[in-house]
């Protein structure tokens, strides 16, 4: 059996600098944040998953995951709702699996969350060379634009920031709204299944790359809905966290699901199946040139930016946690006089900015799904460890169906994982070779540097001192 990791006190003092504002956002704002950070996965990225899986496959997978997003929602929220920090999973891993359970968790969710940005600014800076905005022919401007302006926005708080993020994703979903209403007309049944079929075992004109299409196809399903997830990092900053916290996150899975039906299935039909998955807009490929297609166009800029403005204030959160608790170093959780986390936001939004410099935005992509897809698997088991362990746990929210739900998700979660490497090998290499380092830090140093006075290592003291007294 290993030892439990040292932890040093945290003074009063310690604490009193690494404060979040409470009390800010309501269960709409909650929501937003939920919407906002997934809405660029319904304008572009998606559609790749066409040239894996054809129409059926991606339609398949897209079931699929959305049935592992939804069940695992259900599961987040009643952990949200009983463990309210700004950890969000490595809160719960850590209550659930221990240090090392926890750290895990947090790292494969800091590593979805600092990647995804990154790949999301390369995404911007191909629309605004393409809109011929600015008279800007070099990405790169435009990467350290967007990061400087939207890290700057969260500096100022997070009631002005999630403000702004919801103004921001109502523009976004107005834009695919805009977008349905001029593809539904266009859409034409025989365009879904253009794609010629392959020789690949069950393979068919709804399935052209056959049954291994439908595996294949499952990271790019999961670019509907990635980042739900961040919803319980906003738990510490939340309007009584035990309401708003479920209906928040349950409400925004259930606009991004419908969404994803919907674009899925109009874009393909108006677009038609072979071009649209080598799209790099797939809206605007999809509608006739015209006055409709322009301002979608510029729409689907307002939905890559709403994402990377959510995500940074996720991965600046996730970063706090992982800080306030001395699993990263504590410098990065201080905060400003406006309580928000300074180096928090700033030094995973320098990492990111140089990422972006490879210029490499699949890659990226695929390595934020391998991270988030893992972090599912050990939220999942997190949510049956506890349950089993700690049923008299208060739960203000209890997970319809219980751990058979959790089950459904941790077995498509570990299914997703193993998809990263079918479909991009080097993706999943490179992001668990980041894995490991940030392993290697918690094993050589950190965990002898814990703060047991941090929320969550509070949390987990008292369940161990339940576990005595029984």
């Amino acid at each position: 059996m290993t030892a439990e990791p040292t932890t040093t006190t945290g003074t009063s003092e310690y604490l009193a600098k690494r404060q979040l504002r409470t009390g800010t956002a309501g269960w709409p704002l909650l929501a937003g944040l939920g919407v906002a950070a997934v809405i660029s996965g319904d304008y572009a990225g998606w559609n790749f998953g066409l040239a894996e899986g054809g129409f059926g496959g991606l339609l398949i997978a897209t079931v699929l995951m959305g049935i592992m997003y939804m069940a695992m929602v259900f599961g987040l929220a009643e952990l949200g709702a009983a463990l309210p920090t700004a950890g969000g999973g490595y809160t719960f891993a850590r209550r659930a699996l221990g240090p090392w359970g926890g750290y895990a968790t947090g790292v494969a969710v800091l590593l979805e969350y600092a990647i995804a940005p990154a790949a999301i600014a390369t995404f911007i800076g191909g629309y605004v060379e393409s809109l011929g905005l600015f008279g800007i022919t070099d990405g790169w401007w435009v990467y350290l634009a967007v990061y400087a302006l939207f890290i700057g926005v969260h500096l100022m708080g997070v009631g002005e920031a999630l403000k702004v993020m919801m103004a921001i994703a109502a523009v976004a979903v107005l834009g695919l709204v805009l977008f349905l209403l001029g593809a539904i007309p266009a859409f034409d049944a025989a365009n879904l299944t253009d794609i010629a079929p392959t020789d690949a075992a069950g393979a068919s004109d709804w399935l052209p790359f056959g049954l291994l299409g439908v595996w294949a196809a499952f990271p790019f399903a999961i670019w509907f809905f990635l980042a739900v997830e961040c919803v319980p990092l906003a738990a510490e900053e939340a309007k009584d966290p035990a309401r708003s916290m479920p209906k928040g996150i349950v409400a925004a899975m259930a606009v991004l699901a419908t969404l994803a039906v919907l674009m899925l299935l109009f874009t393909t039909g108006a677009g038609g199946a072979q071009l649209i998955s080598e799209s790099a807009n797939p809206p605007v490929d999809g509608l006739q040139p015209g006055t409709l297609q322009t301002v979608v166009n510029y729409m689907g800029l307002v939905g890559l930016v709403a994402s990377f403005f959510s995500i940074v204030y996720a991965y600046s959160r996730q970063t706090f946690a992982l800080s306030r608790a001395g699993y990263l170093p504590r410098s990065l959780s201080v905060t400003n006089s406006r309580k928000a986390p300074v180096l928090a936001l700033v030094v995973p939004g320098v990492v990111g900015f140089l990422l972006t410099l490879t210029g490499q935005g699949a890659t990226l992509l695929n390595m934020a799904v391998f991270g988030a897809a893992l972090s599912y698997v050990l939220m999942m088991t997190s949510h049956i460890v506890l349950r089993r362990r700690e049923p008299d746990l208060e739960r203000p929210y209890r997970t319809p169906g219980g751990m058979t739900t959790t089950g459904i998700a941790l077995v498509l979660a570990v299914l997703a994982v193993l998809a990263t490497f079918l479909v991009d090998p080097l993706a999943a290499g490179l992001t668990l070779v980041a894995f490991g380092v940030f392993m290697a830090y918690f094993a050589l140093y950190s965990r002898h540097h814990l703060v047991a006075a941090a929320p969550e290592e509070e949390f987990a003291a008292l369940a161990a001192a339940e576990d005595d007294v029984r």
